[in-house]
Formats: C-alpha cells, sequence, structure tokens
C-alpha cells in the first residue's frame, strides 16, 4: 500500500457545506461534463438504506465502477452491499469484503492482467484499500441532492486540462507536493480507494474496467477527495482566475514572442 507523510498539510472541514454553490463553482471554474458525486461508507445496511430516494439493485449484480457511473453519469443516489457487487475484488476496496489470503493471492488476475502469479499477487498488495470490518454498506449520489450529507468523499471526473487547474487550486495555499500511484488495473484503489483509506485527495487514470463497465470517458481523469478539500480548491482557482491563469487554457501558439502572453500573468515580464 502507498505509504502517506504523516506531516501533511492539515485542512479544517467546514462547518456546513452549500452542495449546490460548491458545484456551481466547480462547473463555472473547470467546465466539468460529468456529475461531481459523493461516496460514503455505512456502518449498517439500514443506515444507508434510510437515505431518501435511494435506489437499490433489483436482482442484477454490478461492478463497483458501474454504481458510481449511476450517480456520476445519470444523477441516480445508489446503495449497495458486498451481494450486490460481481466479486471481491470490488468489495475489499471499499472495505465490504476482507483483503484475505485468497484475494491477496491475486489468482483471479494471473495470466489476464499479469504474466505470473507472482505479479498478480504483487498488485494485489499495493492496492490502498479501506478495513474491513466497520462497514455494511456504500451509498453514491450527486453532490447537489445534498443526500449523503457529508459524503466521505468527493469524486470529480475531469480532462487533463481541467484537472491540472483543479489541482493548482489546491495548492494556491498550503502547498503540498501531491504523490500519487498507479497499480494499473482496479485503479479504483488509486482513487476511492486510496481517499477513504487516507482522508487524501487522491487522483487515478481510470482503468479498462472502469471505462469498459463504468461509463469513463476516454480523456477522462478522476479525482477522489475528502469534502473538506473541495473549498479550498474553489478558494485556489479563484485566485488563480485572477491572475489569467483559468481553464479554458487558450493556446498562445509555438512560434510566437512569449513575452506578451507571460506579462499578462507575469507584470515583471512586459
Amino acid at each position: 500500500m502507498t505509504t502517506i507523510d504523516p506531516q501533511d498539510i492539515a485542512v479544517e472541514e467546514p462547518a456546513s457545506c452549500d452542495w449546490s454553490a460548491l458545484v456551481d463553482d466547480l462547473n463555472r471554474l473547470l467546465r466539468l461534463k460529468t456529475t461531481p458525486i459523493g461516496m460514503k461508507l455505512f456502518a449498517t445496511v439500514a443506515e444507508m438504506e434510510a437515505v431518501p430516494k435511494i435506489r437499490r439493485p433489483k436482482g442484477t449484480i454490478h461492478t463497483t465502477d458501474q454504481v458510481v457511473a449511476q450517480a456520476a453519469r445519470l444523477g441516480w443516489t445508489v446503495g449497495i452491499t458486498a451481494a450486490d457487487l460481481v466479486g471481491a475484488q470490488c468489495g475489499t476496496v471499499i472495505g465490504l469484503q476482507p483483503r484475505d489470503d485468497a484475494w491477496l493471492s491475486g489468482r483471479g488476475m494471473a495470466g489476464v492482467w499479469f504474466g505470473t502469479i507472482e505479479d498478480s499477487a504483487a498488485h494485489q498488495r499495493a492496492m490502498d484499500t479501506v478495513a474491513f470490518g466497520q462497514y455494511e454498506a456504500m451509498a453514491v449520489s450527486p453532490l447537489t441532492s445534498g443526500r449523503l450529507d457529508p459524503p466521505d468523499i468527493c469524486l470529480v471526473y475531469a480532462t487533463p486540462g481541467q484537472m491540472i487547474i483543479l489541482i493548482n487550486g489546491l495548492q494556491f495555499t498550503g502547498y503540498r507536493k501531491f504523490e500519487w500511484s498507479v497499480v494499473g488495473e482496479s485503479a479504483c484503489a488509486d482513487s476511492w480507494g486510496r481517499a477513504l483509506a487516507t482522508g487524501e485527495p487522491s487522483l487515478a487514470i481510470p482503468c479498462f474496467a472502469e471505462r469498459r463497465y463504468g461509463g469513463v470517458n476516454d480523456d477522462e481523469l478522476l479525482m477522489a477527495l475528502p469534502p473538506k478539500y473541495i473549498p479550498r480548491a474553489i478558494a485556489g482557482m479563484k485566485r488563480l482566475a485572477g491572475n489569467g491563469l483559468r481553464y479554458p487554457i487558450p493556446q498562445y501558439g509555438i512560434q510566437q514572442d512569449v513575452r506578451a502572453g507571460m506579462a499578462a500573468s507575469y507584470p515583471d515580464r512586459a
């Protein structure tokens, strides 16, 4: 599993969130095409099923990617248990199934995604997952619904250009160098698995399964982050926009004299 520096920058939890206003800011600053959503784990199934207007799978088996997509692509509020998922690879990432010897062996992926059983087992050990035994259920919902208030993490799908502006916003104050992992297949461990397990912003390149089963577009990356980071990112992006550093990023021209363009953000370059 990825090691997190314990000396990271502390971020205070906001007293309350106006989710509609925050999402309006995100959409205005980044022009997102996909609905920002929340994900929340529940200690009991009853707590999950008490969420207003929640949908439950009816005799169907899904990947977690599909469940996430139903919120991000269709605007649904959906709740699941381990029994609704296709197998332990999905359930273990969100703490609904154990990280046991069978799962760690990697037998299900050997010869498919990895050349040897040793490679497959190494992949399983590298994945960030939520500890088993705390939760029985999980739900996802658009942030603007306010039904998971607060969610454990927020999920933002964005193009690379949008994502770097979001990252720049997070770094505008309380700067830190972000270091993220790439496990390859099962990249949900790099996004929601890592963010849930560590409480840290986590960027991922969505994997084959997320794109095949979860409807993730070819040009999308995924940022998973606790809700306390959203106001900070928005505040930073607003300051960047005031400096002329905003999305969409206009192409300046690869053969132009750069001084006039640089002067827009750096007055001493005029």
